[in-house]
């Protein structure tokens, strides 16, 4: 009797018999004939490893996984979705959209030659960055503003370009891993600094600083408990007074303040977030921050502080390795220019999401149910900022729930249709939360439901 794996890999198609199956056929489009081999050979490659590694199994579903690759390749299949997860900053769905405003600037951007770097006064080459520098010091009070690809750049070129070679003191509570890798311990060594840890996971205290500083030591980091909260019997000391004792001993006061907050988040029935104004006012020479969290720009890292500070950062050679692009900049330009206009909560989109009130969300989420009939209720549910910032912190809102017999089979025909739905499983039904489906998707989801549901 022929063993399982043997008959797994005899029933595998041949290339050509898979390049002519009439479903592969009608998905190759506008694709040429070469690169739909290529398509299936290596399909078929890769079904045949999983089969020798013992998923007998594996090729069921091979036809359609060549029809979607082809889809992709094609530009038949998109990858933008309806958020419905409650997740308003989705590290999986590519964290949180751009205004309208910054997409259309980017696309300004990339499409045309701009004075990126050229002074059209004088016409002598110019500073790279210069208008977001001017709206960081009205919006924040810091004296100069460096941007680069994220802020794990930011925050080793801060470090190789002020602390190689020489001692950076941490709060052990603060040495950690914030997210995809990035560990504080992990990125001061890459940067060339020395790490010297103090206090205890939960408690630390200026007085543990002050004794562990010596003539080799660089500077104070303090970094931000993005995506985690230790509670209890806890004490950190005041981002005020570690900066005062790094001016004390004559070195650095460095902080790492994660989401790029420019609004009060406390207004939104939420935990304060630490803002870059409030960095700036306590003192710190040198403030890292990412551009694509809670700030709604694209990804980048902020780097702001003193002047001559950041200059030293900016002409460390690792800087130009770790640049933003005249897209990127675009994109910090026109978001700032939201906040300067007072108008933050209704163009850019994460604050969009946090600032919708309750009562707004019942009644979108109670529209939506009577379009779609019986199948469909309103629940109460909680959504969450994301993104690493205000971890544990939730914020009210609703959400359709669709019954179903199988949620799990939903839930994917919603993720694999025409205009892709992203939802949540609660209480064993499909449930898409209001708070994360942007404004002017409301049709665009009822047809997806629809489609599923059929």
């Amino acid at each position: 009797m022929e063993n399982p794996q043997n008959r797994a890999l005899r029933a595998l198609p041949s290339v050509d018999a898979l390049v002519n199956d009439p479903a592969v056929v009608d998905a190759r489009g506008a694709l040429w004939h070469e690169l739909v081999t290529r398509v299936v050979r290596h399909a078929i490659d890769e079904t045949r490893a999983t089969i020798l590694a013992g998923n007998h199994d594996a090729a069921h579903g091979l036809t359609q996984r060549v029809v979607n690759e082809l889809a992709i390749l094609d530009g038949r299949r998109s990858n933008i979705v309806i958020n419905g997860t409650g997740v308003i900053i989705q590290t999986n769905l590519g964290r949180a959209p751009v205004s309208a405003d910054t997409a259309q600037a980017m696309n300004d951007a990339a499409t045309s030659y701009l004075a990126l770097e050229t002074d059209l006064e004088t016409g002598e080459r110019g500073g790279r960055g210069a208008t977001i520098e001017s709206m960081m010091r009205t919006l924040t009070g810091a004296e100069r503003t460096l941007v680069v690809n994220n802020n794990a750049a930011a925050v080793l070129l801060t470090l190789a370009a002020t602390s190689a070679g020489r001692g950076v003191i941490v709060s052990r509570g603060e040495a950690v891993e914030i997210g995809g890798g990035f560990r504080i311990p992990d990125v001061l060594r890459q940067s060339g600094a020395l790490l010297v840890e103090v206090g205890t996971t939960n408690r630390t205290y200026v007085r543990d600083y002050e004794s562990a500083i010596d003539d080799d030591t660089a500077a104070l980091l303090r970094v931000h408990a993005s995506n985690f909260a230790i509670t209890g019997f806890v004490a950190r000391p005041d981002l005020s007074d570690l900066t005062a004792l790094a001016r004390q001993h004559g070195i650095l006061s460095i902080e790492d303040v994660g989401s790029g907050c420019l609004l009060n988040t406390s207004h939104y029935g939420l935990d304060h977030e630490p803002t870059l104004t409030e960095s700036v006012a306590s003192g710190v020479d040198v403030i890292c921050a990412s551009g694509d969290k809670l700030l709604g720009g694209p990804q980048a890292g902020l780097i702001i502080g003193r002047s001559e500070v950041v200059e030293r950062i900016r002409r460390h050679p690792l800087a130009r390795a770790v640049r933003a692009d005249k897209t990127c900049l675009a994109g910090i330009e026109a978001t700032l220019r939201h906040y300067l206009r007072g108008e933050a909560e209704e163009k850019v989109p994460v604050w969009w999401s946090m600032s919708r009130l309750t009562d707004w969300l019942n009644e979108r989420t109670s529209g939506w149910a009577a379009s779609l009939g019986s199948r469909a209720s309103v629940a109460v549910t909680s959504a969450v900022v994301g993104g690493g910032s205000l971890p544990g912190k939730t914020l009210p809102s609703f959400a359709v729930v669709i019954r179903d017999d199988s949620p799990d089979h939903l839930a994917k025909r919603l993720r694999l249709g025409t205009t892709p739905v992203v939802s949540r499983i609660i209480d064993g039904q499909v449930a898409i939360d209001a708070r994360t489906v942007l404004p002017g998707q409301d049709d665009a989801l009822l047809d997806a439901i629809r489609r599923a549901i059929s």
